[in-house]
């Protein structure tokens, strides 16, 4: 334990912590005044729920923040795939379009794309 914590073990009542760093066994033993531990990524992979759960302590984390942004991400990456943006883009800087025809890439327009099935995945 860092001499941090050791000083102000007795007057910690909030840890604050990420898919990084959270709230382990031993720092919850540690501080005996802990009263919630928050992760203010979506996971609480880094907390230990069964001891805070043991010692009452309150959790919480930020779910549903970033749904969006991944559902809008998993669209601009359905789109790159299947018109081979990167693809397009290495043809196009390497100077091919001048001797060689590109290959036809798929259509997009048509297909239905359901969010809900990439919010399944990402979960």
């Amino acid at each position: 334990m860092t001499h941090f914590l050791n000083t102000h073990k007795n007057n910690i009542r909030a840890v604050v912590g990420n898919a990084a760093a959270g709230a382990e066994a031993e720092l919850i033993e540690a501080l005996p005044k802990l009263e919630i531990a928050v992760s203010f990524s979506v996971g609480l992979d880094k907390v230990d729920l069964g001891k805070c759960k043991e010692k009452g302590i309150r959790v919480t984390n930020t779910p549903d923040v970033l749904t969006d942004d991944v559902a809008d991400l998993a669209i601009g990456l359905t789109l790159a795939v299947l018109r081979r943006f990167c693809e397009s883009d290495r043809y196009l800087r390497s100077g091919k379009w001048k001797r060689v025809d590109y290959k036809l890439t798929t259509k997009v327009s048509g297909i239905f794309i359901n969010v809900s099935l990439v919010f399944a995945f990402v979960d």
